[in-house]
């Protein structure tokens, strides 16, 4: 499925949003706890932040000097094209480089998290408005496991890996009754 900018436009906005409202639903412990040796959501939320800035900005680069990273004169993949081709990336084993790895977390740093994952979203969605729907398809962009992509399917890609990321939370928290009454019997 080939999306326009408007159905980006949205595709984001609900991705972001949808994250938002999980994450603000999780209790502190939730929200820094790393179930399993996997990322808190407070971890997530710091790398999905930490992902997208560099995308934001570029948005907001002089076209020209996009040129650096090479133009595209191929059609961009359907966005269910770079999922699949995201996913088998990482089924391969690949894993967040380390400029993207989060941090410890602690509850006192929720709402500034929460408010700089959403003034991404919100920067990328207004310069998303300077580009046009064939600029999308032309400049491209680096990104640490698919390579040079374009502006759209690097729009595509955030999108997913919100909604990625999303599901893993929901996944931990359908494991999180087990998780937490072996928190609950360490500490008891």
């Amino acid at each position: 499925m080939y999306l326009n900018q408007h159905e980006i436009r949205s595709r984001l906005d609900t991705s972001f949003d949808n994250f938002v409202d999980f994450v603000n639903t999780l209790p502190d412990i939730r929200f820094t706890a790393s179930p399993y040796g996997k990322w808190s959501a407070g971890q997530q939320l710091d790398h999905l932040t930490k992902s997208i800035r560099p995308v934001s900005s570029a948005l907001g680069f002089p076209k020209i000097t996009l040129r650096y990273f090479g133009t595209s004169a191929i059609p961009s993949r359907s966005y269910d094209q770079l999922v699949t081709d995201y996913q088998r990336v990482l089924n391969n084993g690949a894993k967040a480089t380390r400029a993207y790895q989060p941090g410890v977390i602690y509850p006192a740093q929720r709402t500034a998290l929460v408010q700089g994952f959403l003034l991404q979203k919100k920067k990328l969605t207004d310069k998303l408005q300077a580009w046009s729907e064939n600029e999308l398809d032309r400049y491209r962009l680096p990104h640490p496991l698919l390579g040079k992509i374009n502006i759209r399917e690097m729009l595509y890609y955030i999108a997913h890996h919100n909604e990625h990321h999303l599901s893993k939370l929901k996944d931990q928290e359908l494991q999180g009754h087990t998780w937490q009454n072996q928190l609950q019997q360490l500490i008891f």
